[in-house]
């Protein structure tokens, strides 16, 4: 018989050792290899136990969905990336960068259900009462059935749980609640999986919704075992640039609604507000036409939102010329200028500066907006300004070829609907086509401006 040793098992990909290590030999992360407590070289068998008459199996059509449906959260764009609301007994993790807005957005959320007389505690393991009460009242989130407790321990938050039986339950966050029946301090990976598992098993038991708040890590992902966004239904991620009032949530995993959805808010004063049609948020709001711009129509999910591309292009004495990027990728818009001054005939381009920003903040990750950058720039360069009810979507390469890109006509019906009369796409063959039509319609507008004048 062989000698019993103990094992030490990897939190993240589950490899395993007889002694203990600092850093797991597959997946290379630090402190997730603990003791199993299980002893390697002995079996040991299970005796089959007699399910009782309410779990007992039975067909997938007599069991009842109605307790599944979605209840609205009060916020329509949070309920547009949940899938419709929340579902009872679903377990919602929210992550995003320190000072995002996630307390704020929870808290919202919490007033608004609260609103409709269904009874909601929130946990805060961050801050205490007082300074969660100070929040609610500059954003206006006060309601009798609002209950707030300020407990770290996983003991205390179930008992809060049986003294008060929410309706929803907000935990902020899941990395400071610790739990006595694992050791190691709060937010280390066996803590988050105790604490996470627990309340996770209350929600499915008493069909209690739960909204986790999640910290992330400095690379951005979310911080704790990989274990946490395995075990809950929905992983959302608040997104947003300091610099910027405007915010996203995405949904990263959702097993009651779709991916790709996109909530838009914007950070106000007096709290979170939402943004049902952020069409106007990134484009500029002068009323004359100005070179060096150019609308596009980007997809962010199942949602399309006009963008607005500003170029400057000025004359430099430089040997080598500045390529001053913002909102879009570098290497994309080198890209483009080269084009440019080959497939195009802006040969001076190598003799100028170009800069290339977008409106409002927003990040152009998707090749469809190479079309518009590239217009702006021409227009920039020779100084001709393209209407503003000119849009342009589609994809550049090296050939000079404008290809067609995802979800077309979806960009088209929104660009009509804005009121964009002209929408330049691939059906123009090249981008020399694109530019040239471009510049013919900033002509034809200029000329219909001076006749207007006279």
């Amino acid at each position: 018989m062989p000698k019993p040793t103990t094992a030490f098992r990897c939190t993240e990909c589950g490899w395993s050792t007889v002694k203990w290590v600092g850093r797991c030999a597959e997946c290379q992360q630090w402190g997730t290899v603990v003791e199993s407590g299980t002893e390697t070289g002995i079996t040991r068998s299970l005796q089959p136990v007699a399910p009782s008459s309410a779990r007992a199996a039975r067909p997938i059509g007599q069991i009842e969905a109605e307790h599944s449906a979605h209840r609205p959260s009060g916020i329509g764009e949070f309920d547009r990336v949940l899938g419709g609301g929340i579902v009872a007994g679903a377990a919602i993790l929210l992550s995003g960068e320190p000072g995002v807005g996630k307390s704020t957005l929870l808290l919202e959320v919490a007033a608004r259900v609260a609103a409709t007389g269904r009874r909601v505690l929130y946990v805060s393991a961050e801050e205490s009462t007082a300074q969660v009460r100070l929040r609610a009242g500059r954003t206006g989130a006060l309601h009798d059935e609002l209950y707030l407790a300020a407990e770290t321990d996983l003991a205390s938050i179930l008992g809060q749980v049986d003294e008060v039986q929410p309706d929803l339950l907000i935990v902020d966050s899941v990395q400071t609640v610790s739990s006595s029946l694992s050791d190691g301090l709060p937010g280390q990976p066996s803590q988050v999986r105790e604490v996470a598992s627990t309340l996770i098993r209350v929600a499915k038991e008493r069909q209690l919704p739960v909204l986790l708040v999640g910290h992330v890590t400095k690379d951005g992902t979310i911080a704790g075992p990989r274990l946490l966004e395995h075990l809950v239904d929905v992983v959302c991620q608040f997104e947003g640039d300091r610099q910027t009032a405007l915010r996203f949530v995405r949904a990263l995993k959702n097993r009651f609604g779709p991916t790709d959805e996109v909530g838009c808010f914007e950070m106000t004063g007096d709290g979170i507000a939402e943004v049902p049609d952020p069409s106007a948020l990134f484009l500029s709001r002068s009323r004359t036409a100005v070179s060096g711009t150019c609308v596009t129509v980007a997809l962010e999910g199942r949602r399309a939102l006009p963008v607005e591309v500003q170029a400057l292009v000025v004359a430099t004495k430089a040997p080598q010329p500045r390529r001053v990027v913002n909102g879009v990728d570098p290497s994309r818009v080198a890209m483009i200028i080269a084009v440019l001054e080959r497939r195009a005939g802006l040969r001076q381009l190598g003799e100028h500066d170009v800069y290339v920003s977008t409106v409002g903040g927003v990040r152009l990750v998707e090749p469809a907006a190479d079309l518009a950058i590239a217009i702006a720039i021409a227009s920039a360069m020779r100084d001709r300004a393209v209407p503003h009810d000119l849009a342009a979507v589609g994809e550049i390469s090296l050939a000079g070829e404008v290809r067609p890109v995802t979800s077309a006509k979806q960009r088209g019906s929104e660009a009509r609907r804005l009121g964009y009369r002209d929408l330049l796409d691939d059906d123009l063959g090249s981008v020399r086509a694109a530019v040239e039509r471009a510049m013919m319609v900033a002509t034809g507008a200029r000329e219909r401006e001076l006749d207007a004048a006279f």
